[in-house]
């Protein structure tokens, strides 16, 4: 985005705030998110300011969003259950954004002493409005009204990711992987050329290193093949940020913070030949039933316990533990309702196509070896619900079958 182009939006353009080392005009602008790991302690915020500041220097307007430092977020949970076994969702919204505010400050003193103009904004700051959803929210609408005009100042912006306000003007928080979603979300608002999600994998792998030794990176991906493996459990991007991308036709490059290499690309396909894109495992799932669907639901939305699926079979629904932060008091009232509930895990076979056909069913039936509870399908995703004990073998297996032996 050209100085012109911010004009057009309304927002006045100097050059007085620039540092003296940028020599280019600026040419558009790249967002970049960083990961925890990116920033996990003083040492790697430096190396991100380099980075950053290359950016810059090279002539582009920088959105820069951040996550919270290493592990802060899990430790802010430890110590809220410590608090309370099953903490108040506004309340934890309001503890668990401390963290990305952390980090952006301290990003930003990290590039003010480099001599680089930057200025930090929480997400209520930076127009990210979401619905009233506490530790999972959705992002409505981005009003990016200051981030323009600091960006036309010829200032970096720093945004604390995973965060944002409601209407009712709430602090809300976007679930795990958050991040992911401001970056996309702000690379929409402000026309972005390029949103780069930066962690410390060099890309999107056919499955998890830790799992599976013979994992391969792959070079591109459909928005669509992307968002069925974040749903299906594979960590490395978040499932309503490649959704957002999707909508938008926003390109994404997941790339490692620190190394050179291409990373891959996320970006609109049309070819539908049968391709396998990976296998990804969600270990903790909950799969739940109950007599009466309306007061289940509700308990459900209580906990802040969203299905991921319900299907036809049987009236249950699948239940992803991820955004769940009060596991003991859902189980007790699920007890108390005499619900139905399988502690069970999902392991995936992503690819264009691959639901479509009974041969590559009936594929991954047999490589498993163990006999599913039950079997989801759709055009570019068959999952089997395994007992968690056996999902780590039953993705090795699936990722041997599909992906080693072609």
């Amino acid at each position: 985005m050209s100085d012109a182009h911010l004009h057009a939006r309304g927002v006045a353009t100097s050059t007085a705030h620039r540092a003296p080392t940028y020599t280019r005009p600026c040419v558009g602008v790249i967002v970049q998110k960083y990961g925890g790991s990116s920033v996990a302690d003083v040492d790697r915020i430096q190396r991100v300011a380099a980075r950053v500041a290359d950016t810059r220097a090279q002539g582009h307007h920088v959105v820069v969003v951040v996550s919270a430092m290493g592990d802060t977020t899990d430790e802010l949970l430890d110590l809220a259950r410590k608090v309370s076994p099953d903490p108040h969702r506004r309340e934890l919204d309001m503890l668990l954004t401390a963290g990305e505010r952390i980090s952006m400050a301290l990003l930003g003193m990290a590039l003010h002493a480099r001599g680089v103009e930057a200025v930090s904004f929480t997400g209520s700051q930076s127009g990210i409005i979401t619905d009233g959803a506490h530790t999972n929210a959705r992002i409505l609408e981005v009003r990016p009204v200051r981030i323009l005009e600091e960006l036309a100042r010829g200032r970096i912006v720093i945004v604390a990711g995973y965060q944002g306000v409601s209407r009712e003007k709430e602090v809300t928080t976007l679930g795990r992987g958050g991040s992911d979603t401001t970056a996309v979300a702000l690379a929409a608002a402000v026309g972005a050329e390029l949103c780069e999600l930066c962690s410390d994998v060099d890309g999107v792998y056919t499955a998890d290193p830790r799992v599976v030794p013979k994992w391969k990176r792959l070079a591109e991906l459909s928005h669509e093949e992307m968002q069925e493996l974040a749903l299906s459990g594979a960590r490395v991007l978040n499932a309503q940020a490649v959704q957002f991308a999707r909508d938008r036709g926003i390109v994404i490059h997941a790339r490692s913070t620190f190394a050179a290499g291409p990373g891959t690309r996320i970006a609109p396909r049309t070819s539908r030949e049968l391709r396998i894109s990976g296998v990804a495992q969600d270990p903790d799932l909950l799969v739940v039933r109950g007599e009466d669907g309306a007061a289940l639901t509700k308990l459900l939305d209580e906990h802040g316990a969203w299905p991921r699926e319900r299907e036809a079979w049987d009236d249950r629904s699948v239940i992803s533990l991820e955004n769940v932060h009060g596991l003991p008091a859902l189980l007790a009232d699920l007890r108390a309702v005499k619900a139905e509930v399988q502690e069970l895990a999902q392991v995936s076979v992503v690819g264009s196509g691959v639901g479509t056909s009974r041969n590559e069913l009936n594929r991954a039936l047999e490589a498993v070896r163990v006999a599913p509870r039950a079997v989801l399908v759709s055009p570019l995703r068959i999952a089997l619900l395994v007992p968690r004990a056996d999902a780590a073998e039953c993705v090795r297996r699936l990722h041997a079958e599909f992906i080693e032996g072609g």
